[in-house]
């Protein structure tokens, strides 16, 4: 079914279902990012801006992806104005404390180290950590210790939990943080690193958009990640609200109809750079 009927769809059922909650929550002093929201009309979520197919930029730079449109149809929904904020994924959480921004969606995995600062709810997406390489003997591997290497070079985002992954499991390896996913495969692609550790989807989505590098990924990743949305505490109604959202956006099928649109669909490649 076309992912537009979906979208208004979903967002009908979601304005009768999740309007009188805003409602409440902004009479709420309790509740301060309701509060704010209901004050500006607009919905301020964090992003890079550059982890397709989750959000990235089209050839005229304006932001596409799974996310950017989930983000759109909750803000349909609550009947504000969606401002995406670009930023470092690294900077992504402490603008959120700082109440920079009102929510974070930027393929942002719910850690025990995240959740202690910040909410999450979902999960909209499961991923996990693989790699991304031209050596077909390091794409062989099945467990980390088969790359804790010494000499081995590694790229990673910077403040990702593919950074944390490294850190934590691959001692040996010299690692090279990058503040996005494209530096890190130009790295690889350059000769300037052997693998780049990332979201599983990341790293097939490289092997699309560059057909002739010769890059091959894990067939299996190594972990498991939830990716959800992140809400700062102290504002139960506001998680509430995202909690009921999420319901109605896999209730009404949208979710899944985003999923295939975004991950089982390579359509969407056309339009980036």
């Amino acid at each position: 079914m076309n992912i537009r009927f979906w979208l208004t769809k979903t967002a009908t059922v979601m304005v009768a279902a999740l309007l009188v909650v805003t409602s409440v929550s902004a009479q709420d002093k309790n509740s301060p990012v309701l509060q704010r929201i209901s004050k500006s009309q607009t919905l301020r979520v964090g992003m890079t801006g550059a982890q397709p197919p989750f959000n990235v930029k089209n050839r005229d730079g304006k932001l596409i992806g799974m996310e950017v449109d989930l983000a759109q149809l909750l803000a349909n929904s609550m009947g504000v104005e969606l401002k995406i904020v670009e930023m470092p994924f690294a900077k992504l959480l402490p603008a959120l404390e700082d109440s920079e921004v009102d929510i974070v969606m930027s393929g942002m995995t719910a850690t025990l180290q995240r959740n202690i600062r910040v909410a999450f709810v979902g999960p909209y997406h499961i991923t996990g950590i693989s790699i991304l390489t031209k050596s077909s003997t390091l794409a062989a591997i099945e467990k980390a210790k088969d790359m804790n290497n010494e000499g081995l070079r590694i790229a990673a985002l910077r403040g990702s939990t593919s950074e944390d992954f490294v850190e934590k499991v691959l001692d040996k390896p010299v690692l090279t943080t990058t503040a996005d996913h494209a530096e890190a495969v130009q790295l690889l692609l350059d000769g300037k690193v052997d693998a780049v550790v990332a979201d599983a989807p990341a790293c097939a989505l490289s092997i699309l958009r560059y057909p002739d590098a010769g890059l091959v990924t894990l067939q299996n990743p190594l972990t498991i990640e939830p990716i959800g949305i992140a809400i700062a505490p102290g504002d139960a109604l506001m998680i509430n609200l995202m909690q009921n959202y999420m319901q109605a956006v896999g209730g009404t099928g949208a979710l899944a109809a985003l999923q295939k649109k975004w991950f089982e669909s390579g359509a969407w490649l056309a339009q980036v750079p």
